[in-house]
């Protein structure tokens, strides 16, 4: 199934393009740039064991190639004893560290990298902080492009080992992802490789979207879950995942009436630009000083996605919370040795923020939660 012909909208301005150009961010206003698609059927989607069931919903065209391994319809498993602990009605962890590259990073990346190879760009190239690099890697390996990756030396080792693993070139630079990402566009500038980081192209979120079209689909298109937790440092999973229930909304997808789950984005108190800008009420958040945390995904001091993310948690009525390092630290176990969940620490983040729901008031006693585990924890060990 194809989607049908696409367009190019600024996030922020009035600018639109064709969903042929190559596009980065918008040459207006410098904001991101958002794929608007025709309106699909429900119909559309197939049996199909991968994020691509929902290809009627995504920017892709007749005869070209999906660069895929297999990514996303990830399980979505319930954890009574969580529930319990959170004075809450249920709760289940969408476990998407069982991706292939084993993080939600290779939905988007599968689909960068697919529209990357349609157009025929000489190679591509990110900044990451972990698994956006090992994605990148894989990805282009499989789309046989060349793909450079600067990281943070700080960087989990065995990331890094897994991004020298798939062939992709690997530079270390001081500091955080920050400082990757000026590498990373100055390169792209002298070399000719298209720059694939967070929100900076509009394809990376049109993958990411799949994990909200896979919630739906799950609660049988309706009678939604009350709240989703999603640990967040770029963006794109809670920017995607909204423009999912969006759509759905405007296309019919949804049973009539129902009601659309509160967004709440988990960050590390070491680095949380979005919830401090949610506790000012500001559209827009200042970039953190001297980020601190051991969850590398969460260590984004500045996201360019800020104000989609802010955007969102207002549209969705949700909220956002941080949490020490001594508590991600044992929420991740408790994912670990009470479920057999392999957590990255961004899913312990967000088992602690659903921990803090109900006394934060965005949950109540018989609120239905999803809490995301973005990574595989086997990652960060060494």
């Amino acid at each position: 199934m194809t989607a049908s012909p696409w367009t190019l909208h600024c996030s922020v301005c009035t600018y639109v393009t064709t969903g042929d150009a190559l596009a980065s961010l918008c040459p207006d206003c410098g904001q991101p740039l958002m794929v608007r698609l025709a309106a699909a059927d429900r119909s559309s989607v197939t049996a199909e064991a991968s994020m691509w069931r929902y290809a009627g919903a995504m920017p892709i065209r007749d005869g070209e190639v999906r660069v895929g391994l297999g990514e996303g319809m990830t399980p979505l498993v319930e954890v009574p004893e969580f529930a319990s602990a959170a004075g809450v009605g249920r709760v289940w962890i969408k476990d998407e560290g069982q991706n292939p590259t084993a993080s939600f990073k290779a939905r988007g990346l599968c689909m960068a990298v697919t529209r990357a190879k349609a157009l025929g760009l000489k190679g591509v190239c990110v900044p990451t902080a972990g698994n956006a690099g090992i994605a990148l890697a894989a990805y282009a390996a499989a789309a046989r492009m060349p793909a450079r990756i600067y990281a943070p030396k700080t960087t989990p080792p065995p990331i890094l080992g897994s991004i020298r693993t798939y062939g992709a070139e690997l530079e270390l630079v001081d500091g955080h992802i920050g400082d990757a990402g000026k590498a990373t566009a100055a390169f792209a500038t002298q070399s000719g490789y298209f720059n694939v980081a967070t929100v900076r192209e509009p394809y990376r979120v049109e993958g990411m979207k799949t994990m909200g079209y896979e919630i739906a689909e799950s609660f049988g298109w309706a009678d939604l879950p009350d709240v989703l937790v999603y640990p967040t440092g770029g963006g794109e999973g809670t920017i995607g995942i909204w423009k999912a229930f969006k759509e759905m909304t405007e296309w019919g997808w949804l049973a009539k009436g129902s009601r659309l789950p509160k967004m709440v984005i988990a960050q590390a108190a070491g680095c949380a630009p979005l919830v401090r800008a949610v506790n000012a009420g500001a559209d827009h958040a200042t970039p953190w000083e001297n980020p601190s945390t051991h969850a590398s995904g969460l260590r984004v001091p500045g996201p360019l996605g800020d104000r989609l993310v802010l955007r969102t948690i207002k549209e969705s009525q949700g909220g956002a919370l941080a949490v020490d390092e001594d508590t991600i630290r044992a929420d991740t176990f408790r994912l670990a040795s009470t479920c057999g969940i392999d957590a990255a620490p961004e899913g312990g983040c967000g088992l602690a923020v659903a921990g803090m729901l109900v006394k934060a008031g965005l949950a109540s006693g018989d609120s239905r939660v999803v809490v995301f585990n973005t990574g595989s924890g086997a990652s960060y060990r060494w």
